[in-house]
């Protein structure tokens, strides 16, 4: 059954998205330097360069074992890497959420209580469910607030972990194959929530993916990871929102695509 959120209704105005600075004039949101990642003795990552501006929406895609999650792990600070730095800017790895392929909610705790799980060490007192409600109506499930997760849809509770990850105002979002788990309509709806989200917010979001549809239609920029290097680096300088199957962005998609399969 499609999951249709109410984000997405025509009838709800919504506040303009105020103008960012370009991209190339603004700071880092993160700087990567030199990572290498060994696990056993096998070379996950292997010297990894990566400059990432504040705001930019940047999609790392590659085969499976290239190196993708182990990357966005070492940059939300929930590993260490083995040589190299990470710098990320305005602050360290309290500043990056991250979102898994699966929610992670906790079955026994309310839908409004799930989001508050995202402020924990963050913020305390009256102010904070305020926060987790506003979270929740920016994903459609304002009126979800007092139910179970197990009566939900699997689009509902990505969107639930998604104001989770949300509510504590992070620089930098790590989204760990997020859709990759749902349906092909409800992975439609939930790109053009994430999209609208980071445009309004402003963070700095790196989504990792096995779609290159998806990371062309979201992201500025695609890097492609080969064997714990990145081996292309691709600018999307289209405009938003931008429409699938357009000859742009089958152009974009057939070049990631020839790296990714050796041609």
């Amino acid at each position: 059954m499609l999951d249709r959120p109410t984000a997405f209704a025509a009838a709800r105005p919504l506040a303009p998205v105020p103008e960012a600075p370009p991209l190339a004039a603004r700071p880092p949101g993160f700087e990567i330097r030199g990572l290498v990642k060994h696990f056993n003795g096998k070379t996950v990552l292997d010297g990894v360069d990566l400059v990432v501006p504040q705001g930019q929406f940047v999609a790392v895609i590659g085969k499976s074992g290239c190196g993708k999650s182990t990357l966005l792990r070492l940059l939300a600070g929930l590993d260490q890497p083995t040589a190299g730095t990470i710098v990320r800017g305005g602050g360290g790895s309290r500043d990056v959420r991250i979102m898994f392929q699966e929610p992670r909610l906790l079955p026994w705790a309310r839908i409004l209580d799930n989001v508050l799980v995202g402020l924990t060490g963050i913020e305390r007192g009256a102010r904070v469910s305020s926060r987790a409600a506003e979270r929740l109506a920016e994903v459609g499930l304002s009126d979800r607030a007092g139910d179970w997760p197990s009566v939900l849809s699997g689009g509902q509770r990505q969107r639930v972990a998604l104001a989770r990850a949300l509510v504590g105002e992070p620089r930098i979002l790590a989204l760990d194959e997020p859709l990759g788990a749902l349906d092909a309509l409800t992975r439609i709806e939930m790109q053009a929530l994430l999209e609208r989200v980071w445009l309004r917010q402003g963070f700095t979001a790196v989504l990792v993916t096995h779609d290159v549809a998806e990371a062309v239609v979201l992201a500025d920029r695609v890097v492609v990871l080969d064997a714990g290097r990145i081996v292309l680096d691709v600018p999307v300088p289209l405009a938003r929102p931008r429409r699938r199957g357009s000859a742009e962005i089958a152009r974009l998609e057939a070049r990631i695509l020839d790296r990714l399969l050796g041609e």
